[in-house]
């Protein structure tokens, strides 16, 4: 049988080269943590409208290990409960767990500024290759992993344990941390969230951090990285563009139905002052849900094929439905909130701060509150308050 100790010493010089494996400890678990170990019973390739398994018993070793240590996110869970070995053919389906690119594992642990002694908490075990990787540094009882899924957290346990990592692993929400560990120097998690937990900020000690990934869009998400405070608030700043699948607690159910009975009811049309189009971006889509963090981007088309452009808010039984008119377009806006008008009026005033990047994004975190804001500009400044 092959052994993967040059496909690891391949995988972490890839990683070197492209900037995001600079330190020494990592590099060193990056080489010794063998990921395909982490894979079983199999992945998931998209090929498109389906998903084809790929399983180790049914390919060669050189097969599996090149996709092992491909940097690529690999889908290991369908539907909340398909594995690759349980198919023989491609199926569809909609991704529920993965093996995250190592690009953006390596790069998310390297921004957790590590220390030897640290305890983490890890929300989101997946296919608990992350944890390996700190436990290789940190011990195997400096870090606990928790996850959702008991099917998923079993197989991840099962691993951890052949790779030589008896750590601790959870089966539960991960939005409620794990009390019992507490307090941690770092929390991690490998799934988005809509607004960071309160219950993590009160389980991380003061002067620690918190990574995450805040956003309910597929896209247009950004990577918090936040430090507590003494008095239990947390503060700190989007350090880049990040997704994840979505905390399973926080999934937003898809706008359904019949759309042309959703947006019968208009209160208000006019021209649009800037294209909807600009929410396929992923900074304007990010300062679409700091706007409305209900919102929904929604595509349809029509029985002919004419393409149909939403935005939808469920929880506030607001929408905007948008319509060409030449080189322009229409809004149609009804419910109780006029949700474009809140929207394109920060979108403008994005444009009109020089159209900061991501990174440009402060912000602090209360009991009562997430607050968002971008310096020097008033108009870019959002509040989410919790009652």
């Amino acid at each position: 049988m092959n052994d993967s100790a040059s496909e690891r010493r391949r995988l972490a010089g890839l990683l070197a080269d492209k900037g995001v494996l600079t330190l020494p400890w990592l590099r060193a678990a990056v080489e010794a943590v063998p990921r395909e170990q982490f894979l079983n019973p199999g992945v998931f390739v998209d090929e498109g409208r389906t998903w084809r398994p790929i399983t180790p018993l049914g390919t060669t070793r050189e097969e599996w290990l090149r996709l092992a240590y491909s940097a690529e996110t690999l889908t290991t869970q369908l539907d909340g409960h398909l594995t690759a070995d349980q198919c023989g053919e491609p199926v569809t389906g909609v991704p529920t767990s993965s093996s995250t690119d190592p690009t953006t594992v390596v790069g998310m642990i390297e921004s957790l500024d590590l220390d030897a002694g640290h305890h983490v908490l890890e929300i989101g075990t997946g296919t608990g290759y992350s944890a390996a990787l700190m436990c290789h540094h940190l011990g195997e009882d400096n870090v606990t992993t928790i996850e959702v899924d008991p099917e998923v957290a079993a197989r991840a346990d099962a691993a951890l344990e052949a790779a030589g990592f008896s750590t601790w692993t959870v089966t539960g929400d991960g939005l409620l941390g794990h009390p019992r560990r507490a307090p941690f120097d770092r929390v991690i998690a490998t799934c988005a969230v809509r607004r960071l937990p309160y219950s993590w900020i009160r389980q991380t000690k003061p002067g620690g951090c918190i990574l995450a990934t805040i956003g309910s869009w597929p896209y247009g998400t950004g990577l918090a990285k936040v430090t507590v405070n003494e008095d239990r608030t947390a503060e700190g700043r989007i350090i880049g563009r990040s997704s994840f699948m979505q905390a399973r607690a926080q999934t937003v159910a898809p706008v359904a139905g019949d759309l042309s009975a959703l947006t019968a009811y208009a209160d208000s049309e006019r021209t649009a002052k800037v294209s909807p189009l600009m929410l396929e971006e992923w900074m304007p889509a990010f300062v679409a849900q700091l706007t409305a963090p209900g919102a929904q981007l929604v595509r349809a088309t029509t029985s002919d094929g004419t393409p149909l452009l939403y935005v939808f808010d469920p929880e506030r039984e607001s929408f905007a439905e948008f319509l060409t008119e030449g080189d322009s377009w229409v809004v149609r806006q009804g419910g109780p909130v006029a949700l474009w008008d809140d929207v394109e009026r920060a979108l403008i005033a994005w444009q009109d701060a020089g159209v900061p990047d991501i990174d440009a994004v402060r912000l602090r975190v209360t009991a009562d509150s997430h607050l968002y804001w971008i310096d020097a500009t008033p108009s870019l400044r959002w509040e989410h308050r919790l009652a």
